[in-house]
């Protein structure tokens, strides 16, 4: 099987979503939605189709790299610039000759407001011999930028023109037919793929979450983030804090500032995680806190929510994402207004008073990881995708 995506090339979502369908012996292809000239480390056996790019792109074994490759990252950089203000289609014109020239069986946009209008803009090009299209909603895709005026009318039209539609929640099921689907809806399940759950385990600290002193913040601070609300939150907790730790990763700039002043204000030691740190040191951070908070006035459902329930942490997450699928409000985790510290504060001084909520919240959500969070499920559940719409596609065309 042949398959064509489109989707965000240095993006480690991108890279996990490859790496569950990378050992089936397909034929992979990836033209990035953004042409950024960064590959993500961790991509697997694809061909990944930038413009310019910089020669020091360290790939993983079986990616390869197409475009024009030079010495150097900033003459990469005046490339794709030129290219960018003298030929603003290029992006449309280069997906449409890779998909007429591959002739893929699947096409696949992961995320709309690049991949899928510029996707759109390619079958435009493409015309009637357009390969099956799967589009997947990621995170804010519709929940929040439908409701923009900028982007209404461009996903309605990428709905419009798409045949199958994936995401993680069943709340952008129901958005995605407001908005005018009436293709097939695919199995909802994370689109950042499963974890080893039994791995997992062994990472988590010995003992009951209740002991655990290190809190866990999400340092987002942009469009979406509220890592500067639960940062003040935390300090509105400050006489509960003694003997904790407060971890901060993804943290923006702002965040950054604000948790040292926090540190110098309340005593209270604050570490931020850097960047460059790997996966594993993020769940194992989750595996030694208590609690777990992840602000922001959007999402799908947050992988570091995931990440908290699977690792034990008890998680304080904002109502605007999907948390509601996953967690009992109250019971195995606590939903609350992400601009709202004043309710932060509240679930904080719960969660760090009530062991009893914290342990059972902990043992409940580990069997919910066993039973939807196994990547042996999700590799199946994605490996099931193609096969379906590709034996779809061949029954049409037999009939």
């Amino acid at each position: 099987m042949r398959i064509l995506l489109v989707a965000k090339s240095d993006s480690v979502h991108t890279a996990r979503w490859i790496s569950q369908i990378s050992d089936k012996g397909w034929d992979l292809h990836l033209v990035p939605s953004l042409d950024v000239g960064a590959t993500h480390q961790g991509m697997q056996s694809v061909t990944v189709y930038h413009s310019f790019y910089g020669k020091n792109n360290k790939t993983a074994q079986g990616t390869r790299l197409k475009g024009v490759a030079v010495f150097s990252e900033d003459i990469a950089r005046l490339g794709r610039g030129a290219l960018r203000r003298y030929f603003p289609k290029y992006r449309s014109f280069q997906l449409a000759r890779a998909i007429s020239k591959l002739r893929p069986d699947v096409v696949h946009s992961m995320e709309i407001q690049a991949a899928g209008y510029l996707t759109l803009e390619a079958k435009r090009i493409v015309g009637n011999r357009f390969p099956p299209w799967i589009v997947t909603n990621w995170g804010s895709d519709i929940y929040l930028f439908g409701r923009l005026n900028e982007h209404k009318d461009k996903i309605r039209e990428v709905l419009a023109a798409c045949d199958y539609y994936s995401c993680e929640c069943q709340r952008d099921v129901e958005l995605a037919r407001v908005f005018g689907f009436n293709g097939k809806v695919l199995p909802v399940f994370p689109n950042s793929g499963g974890f080893d759950v039994q791995k997992a385990q062994t990472m988590r600290q010995s003992g009951a979450v209740s002991s655990r002193r290190v809190i866990m913040l999400k340092g987002y601070q942009d469009w979406a983030g509220r890592g500067l609300v639960g940062l003040r939150a935390l300090e509105r907790c400050a006489d509960l804090l003694k003997g904790y730790e407060i971890a901060i990763y993804s943290a923006s700039p702002e965040v950054r500032i604000a948790a040292e002043l926090f540190e110098k204000s309340t005593c209270v030691p604050t570490k931020i995680i850097p960047e460059c740190s790997l996966h594993e040191e993020i769940l194992k951070l989750h595996g030694r806190s208590r609690v777990s908070i992840g602000l922001g006035i959007s999402d799908a459902i947050s992988t570091s929510l995931l990440e908290a329930m699977l690792m034990g942490s008890f998680p304080i997450q904002s109502c605007t994402s999907c948390a509601e699928e996953w967690i009992a409000d109250g019971e195995t985790g606590i939903l609350v207004p992400p601009e709202d510290a004043e309710v932060v504060e509240a679930a904080i001084r719960r969660a760090l008073k009530d062991d009893a909520l914290v342990d059972g919240a902990a043992e409940k959500n580990i069997h919910l990881a066993e039973e939807k969070l196994d990547y042996r499920k999700l590799k199946a559940m994605a490996v099931g995708i193609y096969e379906r719409v590709a034996q779809e596609a061949r029954t049409r065309q037999r009939t």
